[in-house]
């Protein structure tokens, strides 16, 4: 029987908790590790090691060279940028974590790695963008967490406004895993029933400009306080890494590449989609009313303005580097 493998780049928080998460869940058979700081990835690999005794199933752990990620079946990019380059917009990470992506797509492609590739370093859809445009992979085996952990905050303002459980709940955050993202409310469901048919028969707070602020500040309000995003990232990939290694067909909003729905052509962007063992299987094209398409395009102009941005930033390193 063929070992599930899973590839981690950077052993900081995201990565090391990821990596933790999968052996509690018994997900992977063996996890390897890439990070240019040795003596952390030497210490996350023996911590994670010694906890293995008490892990639902048996698991390795490993520091890993670029050779060692070839035969992955899942990659994970969780680079992570130094302090100094993080604000409360994830936009001013780009000038570390896109020259980085650049290289590991670089690396990715000539250690000749043929899984799939999930990004979760900001900006999330930059950063995946310049990897797919580098890796040499398939569109749909390339994609980012993006609004998959913005969905999550969002069903959980909305469960704290009802009272309903998280689970009962379907919602979408689409657009920038940023500022720039949205909420389609025509998408919103309480254990099957529409939002407006629920807030005309109930009495819940259904402040939709109150909620989507929330949502979309919910980031650095935890960044603030601890100086890092752990556990509701780390849950939202455990999410995709259940959905491509047991093929779960499981629809949540992730960064996908568009090429057609929703009137998108060659941009990743936030918005639901089907995964399963192929990555990203099918982009779900919902209807959405005509001030949540304006809306949507918004944030995709705002997504494509940004991929520019590194794109040209890249440019002018590498002309710099050549008039050496």
């Amino acid at each position: 029987m063929k070992k599930r493998i899973l590839g981690i780049i950077g052993a900081g928080h995201v990565g090391a908790h990821v990596a933790y998460a999968v052996g509690l869940k018994g997900s992977a058979d063996e996890v390897r590790i890439l990070d240019i700081n040795e003596n952390l990835l030497t210490s996350q690999c023996q911590d994670l090691m010694d906890a293995v005794k008490y892990m639902p199933h048996r698991i390795s752990y490993g520091a890993a060279t670029w050779a060692d990620l070839r035969d992955c079946d899942l990659l994970v990019n969780a680079l992570g940028p130094t302090e100094r380059y993080v604000t409360e917009d994830r936009n001013d990470e780009m000038d570390y974590t896109v020259k980085a992506a650049a290289l590991c797509g670089e690396e990715i492609k000539r250690c000749g790695f043929d899984g799939i590739l999930l990004n979760i370093t900001n900006p999330c859809d930059v950063v995946t963008a310049v990897l797919a445009a580098r890796c040499g992979l398939p569109a749909r085996r390339v994609f980012g967490t993006g609004t998959g952990l913005d969905t999550a905050r969002l069903i959980n303002f909305l469960a704290q406004s009802t009272g309903l459980s998280h689970g009962s709940i379907t919602a979408y955050m689409m657009g920038e895993h940023g500022f720039a993202q949205m909420v389609p409310w025509s998408l919103v469901r309480f254990g099957g029933r529409p939002l407006t048919e629920v807030a005309a028969q109930a009495p819940f707070d259904f402040d939709r400009d109150r909620l989507r602020q929330q949502t979309i500040d919910a980031g650095w309000a935890v960044y603030s306080g601890k100086r890092a995003t752990e556990y509701g990232i780390c849950s939202t990939a455990m999410k995709i890494i259940d959905a491509v290694f047991h093929d779960t067909k499981e629809i949540m909003a992730v960064s996908a590449f568009l090429d057609g729905p929703y009137g998108q052509y060659g941009i990743y962007c936030g918005c639901p989609a089907v995964i399963g063992a192929a990555g990203v299987e099918k982009v779900m094209d919902y209807a959405l009313t005509a001030e949540e398409e304006k809306e949507f395009r918004r944030c995709c102009r705002v997504v494509r303005d940004n991929i520019a941005a590194a794109e040209s930033l890249l440019a002018s390193e590498k002309a710099q580097v050549l008039d050496l």
